[in-house]
């Protein structure tokens, strides 16, 4: 129960890392707002969750969708205490490949998204006298790889969003950390890891020789949101089997 009493909102909680992490968070007793820009799959995923929760459609690169969103979350449940913006999208081409509407859309969501969800969620964090966000950038927001440049420009900008929201807040009540996934066995992936298995480029590469588990993200943002990392803030945890070790 190391979320008890705490109120959760969630970004991308139906993509494996988001699934995860809701049912991780929600048997360590947070009460959770789910959301994802689609209903359906929220609203199924918050009938598993043996938890109060809120489901709720957010379209993370709406400024008014995250007003509606954090403004029902203050109705529902009071406050607000943590924020994860898991939330995100891939496109894998390189600088001269890359079309301008993929470009903007990439950055929309992973990139614009994340500050709007501190910039809305911000007022009710700061309320609770003891907050947490917690951003997911990716090894791509820390080494380059020759690829995904609107995502590598994301990922780097996320990465560095978080580390001046958390000098701005960090006597404000409110700490702000980043987690940096490697090779993680999720959706978004799971073509590349289908066709090439252990022999994926990124594997082969990582020290560990395999894929993470969306499980084992989750257990890294766990320790984020909770009390347990009182005393830090503008870090980056990364959870990428050694991958960026070398």
């Amino acid at each position: 129960m190391r979320l008890s009493g705490k109120v959760v909102l969630l970004t991308g909680a139906t993509g494996g890392i988001g699934q995860a992490t809701a049912e991780l968070f929600a048997r360590e007793g947070a009460s959770l707002v789910v959301t994802d820009v689609g209903s359906e799959a929220v609203e199924k995923l918050a009938a598993r969750l043996e938890t109060d929760v809120l489901a709720d459609r957010l379209d993370v690169s709406s400024p008014e969708n995250w007003r509606e969103t954090v403004e029902r979350t203050r109705r529902r449940f009071g406050r607000l205490d943590v924020l994860v913006n898991v939330a995100g999208i891939v496109d894998w081409p390189g600088i001269e490949e890359t079309a301008p509407d993929a470009w903007d859309r990439v950055i929309a969501v992973n990139q614009t998204g994340t500050w709007l969800g501190m910039k809305t969620a911000m007022p009710l964090l700061r309320a609770s006298g003891n907050g947490s966000v917690v951003n997911t950038s990716s090894v791509l927001g820390l080494v380059g790889s020759g690829a995904a440049a609107a995502y590598q420009a994301s990922k780097g900008a996320v990465r560095l969003l978080t580390k001046t929201a958390a000098v701005e807040y960090a006597t404000r009540g409110v700490r702000v950390n980043s987690v940096h996934p490697g090779v993680i066995a999720t959706p978004m992936i799971q073509d590349l890891l289908d066709e090439q298995g252990d022999q994926q480029p990124d594997i082969v590469r990582t020290p560990m020789r395999r894929a993470g588990s969306p499980a084992e993200v989750a257990h890294a943002m766990l320790f984020l949101a909770s009390d347990e990392s009182s005393f830090v803030t503008g870090t980056e945890l990364v959870v990428d089997g050694g991958l960026t070790a070398y």
